[in-house]
C-alpha cells in the first residue's frame, strides 16, 4: 500500500490540475482576507468593552473640582493668554514660575532635531508633585501641550492642567507622584521628554540634541493629555474625542481607554467619540468607517497626539480632546480628569490584564486580536502559496523533448521505470523520478541587491532638504519605473527556472515579513499586503515578436504575425500601465493628493507628506518608511523585472 501511495504522490507531482491550482488559491485567500475584515463590525465577531482590572474602580469616587476652582482656572487662563503674547524665553520662565508657585519641583528641558534641512527645537517645562503616600517609585503624568496637534495654542488645556495640579497639591491621598508636563508642541516635545526620562546615559541624549532631565520621579504608570484650545474667553464643548493611537501602531491597555470613557460618559454625562466621529449611530456602516479610520491611523504609524510618544516605552497614555459646541465646560473636563487620575492612583501594579491589541468599532465595542489577526495572515498567506508553487515548478525536471525541441525525441517522455518495495512492483514514468538541480545563488544575489537598493530612496527622502523633497520623489519615481525594464533585459537571459526561483524567494520573504509585521502592527501589514497582492499573480508577459529563423527583420512579416503582435500588445500595454499604478511612489502620490489628513494634518500635499515621513523616521522612530522602501519596493521591482522578462527577451526560456 505504501508503494502505491508513493506512486500516486509522484503522479500528483506533475498533475496539470494541481500545478494550475495555486493562483486560484491565492485569489481565494485575498478575497477571504478582505471578507474577514468586513465581517468584524458584526456583533458575532466583536464584543462589548469591560474593565478587567478591578482595582481601578472607575467613577467610584466623588469629585470635588469645582466651585472656587473655577475662578482659579479663569485666572490661569488669563495668565496663559498673557504668556502667549510674550517671547518664548519669557513664556518658559513664566510657566516655570507658576509651577514653582504651586509647590512643584520644576525644571526645563531643551531639545532640537534637524530634519529635512529644518531645525525642530523647543523647551519643555515640567514639575513633579511628590505624593504624600508615595515612595518615589511610581508616577502619573498630566500633559498639556502649549500647541495642540493642529498648531493652535492650548489656552484652556494648559490653564486646566495648572488648576488641577494646584488642586491636587492640597490632597493627601496620592500614592504615586504626579508630573505636570507642558511641552512646546504635541509631537516632538513629548518624544524628547519621554526618551530623556527613560535614558540612563547622558551621552545618548546628547547625541540626539536632547537635554537630560534634572528632576525625575518613579516608573510611569499612566498618562493623560488635555487638548482644549478654547480661547481666553472660553468655549463650551459637546463631546470628548479620545485619542489612543501610538507610534508604529502601538496601543494603550484597553482598561485605560475604558476607564476614561466610563468616567466621562457614565459619571459626568459627557459623550465620547473616536477618530472625530461626533455622530455615531452604531450601525454597520459607522462601525466599518470607525474601523477603517483606525486602520489608516494605525498603519501610518505617526503620532496622533501628545500621548503617542509614550507607547514605545510601554507607558499607557491617552489624549482627551474637546470637539463640537455644547453645554459642557472646563469644570466637566476637570472633574473627568480628576476621576481618571484618582482611578490610576488606585492601581497596585502596571495595567496588564486587558488587551494591548484590539480594534475599536465605537467607544463601547471592540474586536480582539484573535478575531482580526487572521485577516492579515490570510492575505500574507496568498503570497506564500504562490512562492511555494513557483518553488515546486522550479524543481520540475525538463523532459527530453523540452530540452531538444525535436519531435522525434518526444517519445523519450514515455520511458517508464520499475520501482520495487518487497514483493510490490509499480511502473511509473521515468520523468517523475528525476528532479531538476536548482541553482539558487544568482537569484538570491539579485534579490539581495534589489533589497539593498531600497536603502537609497529611504536615505534620500530622510536626508534631503525640504524644498528638494518633491523633486527627489519625482526622480525616484522615474528611476523606479525605469528599473523593472532594465532588470527585465538582464533577467531575460536567465533560464526560466532561475526566474521562478527569484520570484519565489521574493514572495516568500514578503509573505514572511508581512506575517511577522501583522502581530506588531496589523493595520500596516494588512494595507501593504493588499497593495502587494497583485505580485502573487505576476508571470512573464508574452514575447511581442515571435522568433522567425527565415527572417532577419524583427518586425512582423505576415498578416498573421501582425495580428498576433496586436493581440499580444493589447495584453502587454494594459498590464504594464496597471503595474506602474501600484508602484510605491505612485501610491504615495495618491495618498498625498487624495487622502489628505491621513496623518492628522489638513492639506498635506506631496511636500507635507514627505516632510512628515522624514520627521517620523528621524525624530519618532516610525518604521513605515522602512516597510515601504525596504519591503514593498524591492518586491515590486522584482515582480516588474519578471513581468517584462518575456517582452524584452526570450521570456526566461533559456
Amino acid at each position: 500500500m505504501a508503494l502505491f501511495a508513493a506512486t500516486r504522490l509522484l503522479a500528483l507531482r506533475r498533475s496539470p490540475i494541481l500545478l494550475k491550482l495555486p493562483p486560484y488559491l491565492s485569489a481565494l485567500f485575498i478575497v477571504v482576507g478582505v471578507a474577514w475584515l468586513l465581517l468584524l463590525p458584526l456583533n458575532e465577531y466583536s464584543r462589548n468593552t469591560y474593565i478587567s482590572e478591578n482595582a481601578i474602580l472607575p467613577g467610584q469616587v466623588h469629585t470635588y473640582f469645582g466651585g472656587s476652582e473655577h475662578n482659579i482656572f479663569r485666572a490661569y487662563r488669563q495668565e496663559v493668554w498673557h504668556l502667549s503674547e510674550r517671547s518664548d524665553h519669557d513664556r518658559i520662565s513664566g510657566l516655570e514660575h507658576e509651577l514653582r508657585a504651586i509647590g512643584l519641583k520644576a525644571a526645563t528641558q531643551d531639545y532640537s532635531w534637524n530634519v529635512a534641512g529644518e531645525e525642530i527645537k523647543g523647551t519643555n517645562v515640567y514639575g513633579v508633585l511628590q505624593g504624600p503616600r508615595a515612595d518615589a517609585t511610581e508616577a502619573m503624568v498630566l500633559i498639556a501641550a502649549w500647541r495642540n496637534f493642529e498648531g493652535n495654542i492650548n489656552y484652556s488645556g494648559v490653564a486646566l492642567a495648572l488648576a488641577l495640579t494646584r488642586y491636587f497639591k492640597r490632597w493627601s491621598i496620592w500614592s504615586k507622584d504626579i508630573i505636570l508636563l507642558i511641552t512646546d508642541d504635541s509631537t516632538y516635545g513629548p518624544e524628547a521628554w519621554v526618551s530623556a526620562y527613560h535614558s540612563t546615559s547622558s551621552i545618548a541624549t546628547a547625541a540626539r540634541n536632547i537635554s537630560v532631565l534634572p528632576v525625575k520621579a518613579g516608573a510611569l504608570q499612566g498618562v493623560v493629555a488635555l487638548d482644549y484650545p478654547a480661547g481666553p474667553w472660553g468655549q463650551r464643548f459637546e463631546k470628548l474625542d479620545v485619542l489612543y493611537d501610538g507610534i508604529n501602531g502601538a496601543l494603550p491597555n484597553l482598561d485605560l481607554l475604558n476607564t476614561a470613557i466610563s468616567v466621562a460618559s457614565s459619571q459626568m454625562g459627557i459623550g465620547c467619540t473616536l477618530h472625530n466621529m461626533v455622530s455615531h449611530s452604531d450601525s454597520y456602516s459607522d462601525r466599518l468607517l470607525t474601523l477603517t479610520k483606525g486602520l489608516l491611523t494605525q498603519g501610518a504609524g505617526h503620532a496622533t497626539g501628545p500621548h503617542s510618544a509614550f507607547m514605545p516605552y510601554h507607558v499607557d497614555a491617552i489624549t482627551l480632546r474637546t470637539v463640537g459646541e455644547g453645554w459642557h465646560d472646563e469644570m466637566s473636563l476637570g472633574r473627568t480628569t480628576e476621576s481618571l487620575v484618582r482611578s490610576l492612583n488606585n492601581l497596585l501594579e502596571h495595567l496588564h490584564q486587558s488587551f494591548f491589541f484590539y480594534i475599536l468599532l465605537n467607544t463601547n465595542r471592540f474586536v480582539s486580536i484573535g478575531n482580526y489577526l487572521p485577516a492579515a495572515m490570510i492575505v500574507a498567506g496568498s503570497l506564500t502559496i504562490s512562492a511555494l508553487a513557483l518553488w515546486v515548478q522550479s524543481g520540475k525536471a525538463p523532459t527530453n523533448g523540452e530540452q531538444s525541441g525535436k519531435k522525434g525525441e518526444k517519445l523519450e517522455e514515455k520511458k517508464m521505470e520499475l520501482i520495487r518495495e518487497g514483493d510490490d512492483v509499480a511502473l511509473v514514468p521515468k520523468s517523475d523520478l528525476v528532479a531538476a538541480e536548482r541553482k539558487i545563488f544568482l537569484p538570491a544575489a539579485i534579490l539581495l541587491a534589489v533589497h539593498l537598493a531600497g536603502s537609497i530612496p529611504l536615505y534620500l527622502l530622510n536626508n534631503i532638504s525640504r524644498p528638494a523633497l518633491p523633486l527627489t520623489l519625482h526622480a525616484i519615481t522615474l528611476a523606479t519605473l525605469a528599473l523593472p525594464p532594465t532588470l527585465s533585459y538582464h533577467l531575460s537571459k536567465l533560464p526560466h527556472q532561475q526566474l521562478q526561483i527569484l520570484q519565489s524567494f521574493s514572495l516568500l520573504l514578503l509573505g514572511a515579513v508581512l506575517s511577522m509585521l501583522a502581530t506588531i502592527n496589523f493595520s500596516l501589514a494588512f494595507i501593504v499586503g493588499l497593495l502587494c497582492a497583485p505580485l502573487a499573480f505576476i508571470r512573464p508577459l508574452p514575447l511581442l515578436f515571435s522568433p522567425n529563423p527565415s527572417s532577419t527583420s524583427p518586425a512582423p512579416s505576415t498578416v498573421s504575425d501582425a495580428q498576433d503582435f496586436i493581440t499580444k500588445l493589447a495584453i502587454v500595454l494594459p498590464c504594464t500601465v496597471l503595474y506602474a499604478l501600484i508602484s510605491p511612489p505612485v501610491v504615495l502620490y495618491a495618498i498625498a493628493t487624495g487622502l489628505q489628513g491621513v496623518f492628522g494634518i489638513e492639506g498635506l500635499g506631496v511636500e507635507g507628506l514627505l516632510v512628515e515621513m522624514a520627521r517620523g523616521w528621524v525624530a519618532q522612530g516610525v518604521w513605515t518608511g522602512l516597510v515601504v522602501w525596504g519591503v514593498w519596493w524591492p518586491a515590486w521591482v522584482v515582480g516588474g523585472g519578471v513581468l517584462g522578462s518575456g517582452v524584452l527577451g526570450r521570456g526566461g526560456g533559456g
